[in-house]
């Protein structure tokens, strides 16, 4: 069962597999806030009902999934979106976690791994079906070998508590909030506020943008 009512919007151009899918949350517990079946209605709908949890297909009409991604997240850093798709495609699955989406998921999966999926979204770890999550962890550090945004040295740039700094560190190891929650013995709520709060002073958007900035300043080593 979900916890607290988790508010879900679920987003697919087949109104059959739309349908199916809204109703298997409904039944474990989520509240499906809105559904929708184009890119444009999605981002419409959305902003309207603000889901905590946007079920998101890639392939829509008028809007390219990528593109509701990157709307919503960017209007709402606080939403998270896992994407349910049919493509494994590696292009796929990179270009949507660089739209902000926090889960990748394969249409194959099973009822019960896609209600476990999306509560562990909701919650802000990152999901992948198997096999997918190294690619993205590789991507991460491809993507720290570009330029930095602002030098570490920079007067600019705020300072993180010891705390943040820990926390930040083991997110760029890849651990789950869930994770990091354990091994700091500390609460899950206690590790998303820290993370939120690097965000805001980091003025970053997403965990992808998080775990860039912490791989370009070798945190995810040692």
């Amino acid at each position: 069962m979900a916890d607290d009512k988790v508010t879900v919007m679920v987003v697919d151009d087949h109104p059959m597999w739309r349908d199916a899918v809204a109703r298997d949350l409904a039944e474990a517990g989520y509240e499906v806030v809105a559904t929708a079946g184009d890119g444009p209605e999605a981002v419409r709908r959305a902003r309207a009902a603000a889901p905590r949890v946007l079920v998101l297909d890639l392939n829509l009409p008028g809007l390219p999934g990528v593109q509701v991604c990157k709307q919503l997240v960017a209007a709402d850093p606080a939403l998270r979106v896992l994407v349910l798709s049919a493509s494994g495609e590696h292009e796929d699955v990179l270009e949507a976690v660089k739209s902000g989406a926090t889960g990748y998921l394969l249409k194959s999966a099973g009822r019960e791994e896609l209600i476990d999926a999306v509560a562990r979204t909701a919650a802000g770890d990152p999901v992948f079906t198997p096999g997918l999550a190294g690619l993205v962890l590789g991507e991460y550090r491809r993507l720290a070998a570009a330029p930095a945004p602002a030098e570490p040295d920079d007067p600019g740039v705020p300072r993180l508590t010891e705390r943040e700094t820990e926390v930040l560190r083991l997110v760029a190891k890849g651990l789950s909030y869930r994770q990091i929650a354990e091994r700091l013995v500390i609460s899950h709520r206690t590790v998303q506020n820290h993370v939120q709060n690097t965000l805001g002073k980091l003025q970053l958007h997403n965990r992808v943008e998080l775990v860039r900035y912490a791989i370009e300043r070798g945190l995810d080593e040692g």
